[in-house]
């Protein structure tokens, strides 16, 4: 086990996020962002790995360093902690449309670390997470509009 990982009681919970970009096309807009998440220690990056989807359905991984000049993530290079396996890059890639690569970054929410941990200290457990994506809700909301309207 990575020393990252050495003591899991310690741990805030561990999210995962799949990002396509259409058409491979990567503008590097998002990740000043996500570094500004690391370096206030809201999140820590545990894997961060890029793959691309072929015309052809074929899925290979793709280096940080071939993403393009107009994206720096010489900082996240080496960002492993293995928890990312053979078997979720192949999920995500079913999930990308051929042409399009996607970013797949494993992440421990720092800011909840303290509430996790009194959490498990008072024997408490998670039965049950998710998340509701943003285009859901809009979908949501519009429904409701449309029902009052």
């Amino acid at each position: 086990m990575s020393d990252d990982l050495s003591d899991l009681d310690e741990m805030g919970p561990v999210d995962y996020l799949v990002v396509e970009f259409p058409g491979s096309r990567m503008t590097g807009e998002g990740f000043p962002l996500l570094l500004d998440l690391v370096d206030r220690r809201i999140i820590r990056i545990l894997d961060l790995v890029f793959i691309r989807k072929d015309a052809d359905g074929t899925v290979s991984g793709v280096e940080l360093k071939d993403l393009g000049a107009e994206v720096d993530l010489t900082v996240f290079e080496g960002a492993s902690s293995d928890l990312l396996g053979q078997d979720d890059i192949d999920e995500a890639g079913r999930a990308l449309d051929p042409g399009n690569a996607a970013g797949i970054i494993v992440y421990e929410n720092l800011w909840a670390a303290p509430f996790a941990r009194a959490m498990r200290r008072s024997g408490a457990q998670v039965v049950a997470g998710g998340r509701i994506p943003v285009q859901a809700l809009l979908a949501s909301l519009d429904a409701v509009e449309a029902e009052a309207g």
